[in-house]
């Protein structure tokens, strides 16, 4: 199929996948992204070979995963994610690291290449689609929603800061320095985000926000597209600028027009849940090598190795470094929250493809064990939450009674 039938029928699998997920969610709340993918593997080359991408799907799917990146730095509040709680999550982050590294070295008999790949994918956590579920669920605000937001934050951004350092194919150093000019360029354009802006620029918001202007929406895409371009110059992954630009845009129009920033961030999450989002994972789903998972014995035991290997070393420092003053089901719903990864997995997936570190076995396992946690595990913990709730209104209405 030509890529004009294949962008309408990706469109078509994008509109059908809410629709699945609606009539599925009375019984099983499964995320749409899961349908996407799914759907994707259908219509793909594996199955029925309906779908076959080009230069331009290509494109349309990295901006999808940019603009993924790029909400998952938007809902960060830096008010919330601090303190004790930060230190806890940075702190079972490094963990992760360090222990994943190892077990990579262990797994893969000392290749050094594809251990830090591995090792690397093994501490992501999908902030970008735990967010959204919490939202829905009620779950986003109040503590455990900051805590939350807190690990998956360090989950998200670490394995970015990893991607630059382990995988650009610079030395360790020559990428350090890099990172840290783009760091400190980053620390300005904070400060001047910071600055409260003049009366005009809270009016134009306001005057061009329903009308062919819309320059609010034009201004966030201009720091995406500046964060892309910047981190694209100084050889690191874009998924960073793209975090960085997320950050920035929330400053930004939280300073400068609180009361409308709520309404631009809908446009900017209509762009990207709506058509951007869809386009990377119904891709995702598409270049899924079925073939190679199923070929052979090796990749797919090692997908239940994954599996088991991203709930112990990511979702075990969590559980384990969690704040005090969380219920045991909440530390466990913590743990699978955390545990719960796909897109810089499908991300640092292909940059071992890309470089001949993986086999097309081993990134099929590594996506679909990914794949599997953000089906698997936020549904335990959604369900350990609603149990460990209903446990405690129970102790509570005994109290009263006695």
């Amino acid at each position: 199929m030509s890529h004009p039938g294949t962008l309408i029928l990706i469109m078509a699998v994008a509109v059908l996948a809410p629709l699945l997920a609606y009539l599925t969610a009375r019984r099983l709340a499964v995320p749409v992204a899961i349908f996407e993918i799914a759907l994707g593997i259908v219509v793909g080359p594996d199955v029925l070979g309906w779908a076959h991408h080009d230069e331009i799907i290509d494109t349309l799917s990295h901006l999808g995963l940019s603009m993924l990146i790029f909400l998952a730095g938007y809902e960060i509040e830096f008010r919330t994610v601090r303190g004790d709680t930060l230190r806890r999550s940075v702190t079972a982050w490094v963990v992760t690291l360090a222990v994943a590294l190892g077990a990579a070295f262990a797994l893969t008999g000392g290749e050094v290449a594809k251990s830090f790949v591995i090792g690397t994918a093994l501490t992501s956590t999908a902030l970008g689609a735990v967010l959204p579920m919490l939202r829905d669920s009620g779950r986003l605000e109040g503590r455990f929603g900051t805590v939350v937001m807190a690990f998956g934050t360090v989950g998200e951004f670490g394995p970015i800061i990893a991607i630059s350092l382990l995988l650009s194919g610079r030395s360790p150093g020559i990428s350090t320095v890099l990172l840290c000019v783009f760091a400190a360029i980053t620390a300005g354009a904070v400060f001047w985000a910071l600055r409260p802006r003049p009366p005009w620029f809270s009016h134009i918001i306001a005057k061009t926000l329903h009308s062919s202007g819309q320059f609010a929406v034009r201004l966030v895409m201009l720091l995406l597209a500046a964060m892309l371009g910047l981190s694209y110059a100084f050889g690191l992954d874009t998924l960073l600028g793209a975090f960085a630009a997320g950050l920035l845009t929330r400053l930004v129009l939280a300073g400068a027009d609180p009361e409308h920033s709520g309404e631009v961030l809908g446009r900017i999450e209509a762009m990207g849940f709506g058509f951007l989002v869809p386009f990377f994972f119904i891709v995702t789903g598409i270049d899924f090598d079925l073939d190679a998972l199923f070929s052979g014995g090796r990749p797919l035991l090692l997908l239940p190795v994954f599996l088991l290997l991203f709930l112990l070393l990511r979702g075990g420092p969590a559980y384990l470094l969690a704040p005090r003053d969380l219920s045991r089901p909440q530390r466990t719903s913590l743990a699978l929250y955390s545990a719960t990864c796909l897109p810089l997995v499908v991300a640092i997936s292909t940059i071992g493809l890309d470089e001949n570190v993986l086999t097309a076995g081993e990134a099929a396992a590594l996506v679909g064990a990914a794949m599997v946690s953000v089906l698997l595990f936020p549904l335990l913990a959604a369900r350990l939450l609603k149990d460990g709730a209903r446990r405690t209104e129970r102790a509570d209405a005994t109290r009263e009674t006695w």
